[in-house]
């Protein structure tokens, strides 16, 4: 039966355990501690009525499936996402998609800008999940001083509107399966990227892996659009000049997710790139590409300047010949 998705009560308390619980077992070492550590449990709608938020539950056949959790941090106008969890059997069902949205957009309507999370360094499949959703691991380890010895990844992302981000080598990282999605589609519809449809996920993360690794040394920049918290698009900022030639950089992998093109989201990502290269002091950007492409159009449009073209550079998916155009401007 599929589970249905209502306000979680304190009635739920004994649930709100047993799900806590059975996911903290399957990890060694993680010890549930209620009345020590977490005894908001035994009250967990009032705990979270009282600070602002509120608690959902995902039932089925009369028993918890899920729950998921949100409150306001009091600055930044950042939520945080809290108390989510899915039983085994409930895992790959879409129930926690279901949960984490209801979360999310509850937070939106109660004006939140940022969604934040915590989760344990050791929940590898919870931050896989995360990371499909658009978080992108932020600031340093939280260490608790519980019996469970956990540390806890930091996550987030923007919550509303458009947002372009830096992000550092932890994040870049953390977003290498959305980034991966991101490229993979942009090839599938046609994008000259230097890959072949369909782009295999290794393939594609094996490309975002050298990226994190260059941002990691300080010589690429990577950049991130989110849309109403939806990872949407990306650009990179090549800085790997000549010493002679620290005064420029190359615009790279300009990229906008198929699902949210003509919303404004690569004009953000160029116009964020050029304000990032004239605060590191680079003051002319240039980039190559297929002529008549979305990109090459979009820079045309804010005012970038076609150095020369070669013909028949690169080749259509048909195989026809194409023109890669070289395109700069000074910022």
């Amino acid at each position: 039966m599929q589970a249905i998705i209502r306000p979680g009560r304190d009635e739920d308390a004994a649930q709100y355990i047993r799900l806590v619980g059975d996911a903290w077992a399957e990890y060694p070492n993680c010890i549930l501690d209620v009345d020590g550590e977490v005894p908001e449990l035994r009250a967990l709608a009032s705990y979270f009525a009282k600070a602002g938020g509120a608690v959902w539950v995902g039932e089925a056949d009369g028993r918890l499936a899920g729950m998921v959790a949100t409150r306001p941090l009091g600055s930044d106008r950042a939520w945080e996402i809290c108390k989510m969890y899915v039983e085994k059997a409930q895992r790959g069902t879409g129930l926690a998609h279901a949960l984490i949205s209801r979360g999310e957009d509850h937070a939106r309507q109660q004006g939140a800008e940022r969604m934040v999370l915590w989760t344990d360094t050791r929940f590898e499949a919870a931050h896989r999940f995360y990371e499909k959703r658009g978080y992108v691991r932020a600031g340093s380890i939280r260490i608790l001083d519980d019996i469970s010895k956990s540390l806890e990844f930091r996550y987030a992302k923007p919550a509303t509107g458009l947002a372009v981000e830096a992000l550092d080598a932890a994040a870049a990282a953390s977003a290498e399966r959305s980034l991966a999605s991101i490229l993979a589609a942009c090839v599938a519809d046609g994008a000259s990227l230097g890959y072949r449809d369909p782009l295999s996920a290794e393939m594609a993360r094996t490309m975002w892996r050298k990226v994190s690794a260059d941002v990691a040394m300080g010589t690429r920049l990577l950049l991130v659009a989110w849309q109403e918290g939806r990872m949407a698009g990306t650009v990179q900022l090549d800085l790997a000049t000549p010493e002679t030639e620290a005064h420029r950089a190359v615009l790279r992998q300009l990229l906008v997710h198929p699902d949210f093109r003509r919303a404004g989201v690569g004009r953000a990502l160029v116009q964020r790139a050029e304000q990032a290269a004239r605060g590191i002091g680079r003051s002319l950007l240039t980039l190559d590409c297929r002529a008549g492409e979305a990109a090459a159009s979009l820079l045309l449009r804010l005012g970038w300047t076609e150095a020369g073209r070669i013909p028949g550079f690169g080749r259509t998916r048909e195989g026809a010949p194409a023109d890669q155009i070289i395109l700069y401007r000074g910022v």
